[in-house]
Parts: structure tokens; C-alpha cells; sequence
């Protein structure tokens, strides 16, 4: 059996497609399955064997260790913006580790989502050397849950014979309909240009960087699954590996993209960035990929251009799901 923790959610379900894809359906799904409307769309038509409500999972796993070829440990509260030290703890580090200990006693490889909010602001860069572990300062409860998870991991005697955290970075795609205000600026962009006819993106608020000139490291999630399923087949080189595509772009290239989709004229407005965040605020992130290509792995990933015609038109026009 395949686990899929979080298999209900946006990248969760998008796995367990792949997953399909590849002729494997001896799948448990894990979630807290039905409290976000809509979300149960993301499964339908999927192929698994059972679903385990997050609150059983642990007891069911040791009762089926045994049987369990492979963890997939996507799910986790994911709110960049909740202030709740306690939820982050309980969700994101508490389970991880329960997790982890079992898969390390059991002998069951597992590869976890981690997330380039680890790396903060990004003032110690985007290297995913172990290394620079110690330098980083996460902005948030979010990002700190997922660091902490890191250091403990690397820090344990007994490990998983095989292991690897991800730290994704800017992912977009189908199946986040249910996201609401943590979908990603794709989705939320193509909203306003069918509502509006234009798209707000903020401005710049540095002199070395034009309106819209941000950037950042988009990385499709058929791009993330793909990388996902070559550690499924190959189990060596435990640690932990950024995942983005290692080309920083802008906000203006990533909008660009969606109004040629549609076949619409560009029409971008530029607004103040929040005082209360203009601090703290972003001007480019880009993942360090050398790590992950050095144990072979290989496939480019998909242009901007490219994943945004794929997701606009096979998905948000349609209403589809992967």
C-alpha cells in the first residue's frame, strides 16, 4: 500500500492522480475528510483502496505497517496567516514526528512536504544545504512549524531507511478550487480578469526593482508529482531538497501568461503593497535545485507559459479536476 497523507487537499489529490496514472491503486487516503465544502471533488473518480480520517491514522498505521510499501506526508495546516503557535504544533510537527518514529521503527520510506517559508525572508538565500539549516529565520508560525520539523528529522538517531522533506515553493495548479484566499496567484488572477477584465498586482516599493518586476519560483504540481513519483522509484539519498524550478520569474511574466491564455489583452494595475507587510514582503525567491539534480533527477520542468495554458484552459475554463 501507498499512503497519501492529506489526499483530500490540492497537491494531495493531485498525487494520488499520478499515483493512478502510473498503475498503482492499492492507495489509503488520509485527511480529515469532508470539512472543507467542496474539496471532496478532488478525489472523485480516483482509484484507492480505503480512506483513514487523520484522527485514526496512527493506530491504523502500526496495525498495517506491514503492509505498507510507501508515505506520501503531504497534509498540514498550510495558513501562512493563522497566529495559532498551538494549531501548527499539533498538525504540523506533533503528527510529522509521530509519523516519522513509525516509519523509521517499521522500516517504510516516506518523503514529507516541507516549504520554502522555511527560508524566511530570504536575506541567508535558498540553499538547501544542511548546512545553512541554522541560519534561517521563518516569518511565520507556518514556516517555523515546517523548519523545526526539519531540524528534528535530521537530527534523529533512527530514521527511515529512506527519507526526503521537499521544500516547495510557489506551487500552482488544478484541484485548489477549495482554497480560497490561499489559492495561488494564478487562480486568484484569472478570477479577476473574467470578473474584472484586469489583474492588481502590487507595486514595486525599491528602486532596484520595476512594478511587477518581483519574482519568484512558480513550480507547476504536475512538475511537483513528477519529481514525487522518481523518489518513489528511486529510495536513496535521504535529506531534504528544495523543489521549485531553479528560474526565479516575475509577476508580470506569470499574468502575461494567463491573459494570452485567454487570448485577452494584458491589462495589469499596480497597487501599494500593505504598509503592514511591506517589510517583510518578498522581492524574489528561487530555489537551489542542484541538490535534487545531483542524485539524478533530471526532467525539465514546465515553462510558466506552458503550465499556465495547461491550468487555464484544460482546468479553470472547463472547471475540471486532475
Amino acid at each position: 500500500m501507498i499512503i497519501v497523507t492529506g489526499a483530500e487537499g490540492f497537491i494531495g489529490s493531485c498525487l494520488v492522480a499520478r499515483l493512478n496514472q502510473e498503475g498503482f491503486s492499492d492507495i489509503v487516503l488520509v485527511d480529515d475528510f469532508g470539512v472543507i465544502e467542496g474539496r471532496e471533488k478532488n478525489i472523485e473518480g480516483k482509484n484507492f483502496k480505503l480512506k483513514v480520517e487523520r484522527k485514526d491514522f496512527m493506530p491504523w498505521l502500526k496495525k498495517n505497517a506491514n503492509q505498507t510499501e510507501f508515505v506520501f506526508h503531504i497534509g498540514a495546516r498550510t495558513d501562512t496567516t493563522e497566529k495559532d503557535e498551538a494549531i501548527f504544533k499539533l498538525l504540523n510537527l506533533d503528527f510529522s514526528k509521530q509519523l516519522f518514529e513509525i516509519c523509521a521503527n517499521e522500516g517504510i520510506p516516506m518523503v514529507y512536504a516541507s516549504s520554502a517559508a522555511t527560508y524566511g525572508d530570504g536575506a541567508n538565500g535558498y540553499d538547501d544545504d544542511v548546512k545553512e539549516l541554522e541560519k534561517l529565520m521563518p516569518m511565520n508560525p507556518y514556516g517555523n512549524s515546517k523548519h523545526d520539523f526539519d531540524k528534528w528529522a535530521l537530527s534523529q538517531s533512527k530514521q527511515p531507511y529512506f527519507w526526503a522533506g521537499l521544500k516547495f515553493f510557489n506551487v500552482y495548479g488544478p484541484n485548489e478550487y477549495h482554497k480560497a484566499r490561499m489559492a495561488s496567484v494564478v487562480f486568484h488572477s484569472y478570477h479577476q480578469i473574467k470578473n474584472t477584465g484586469k489583474v492588481k498586482l502590487f507595486r514595486s516599493h525599491r528602486d532596484d526593482y520595476k512594478d511587477g518586476e518581483q519574482k519568484r519560483d512558480f513550480i507547476y504540481v504536475k512538475d511537483l508529482c513528477d519529481v514525487c513519483m522518481y523518489l518513489l522509484h528511486n529510495r536513496k539519498h535521504s535529506g531534504l531538497y528544495n523543489l521549485g524550478t531553479g528560474h526565479a520569474r516575475t509577476w508580470n511574466d506569470l499574468t502575461k501568461a494567463i491573459f494570452k491564455a485567454l487570448n485577452l489583452e494584458i491589462n495589469i494595475e499596480y497597487v501599494d503593497i500593505p504598509e503592514d507587510i511591506r517589510d517583510t514582503y518578498q522581492y524574489f525567491t528561487e530555489a537551489n535545485m542542484k541538490k535534487l539534480h545531483d542524485i539524478g533527477y533530471d526532467n525539465a520542468f514546465t515553462s510558466i507559459e506552458d503550465a499556465v495554458a495547461d491550468y487555464v484552459n484544460n482546468y479553470l475554463e472547463t472547471g475540471h479536476y486532475i
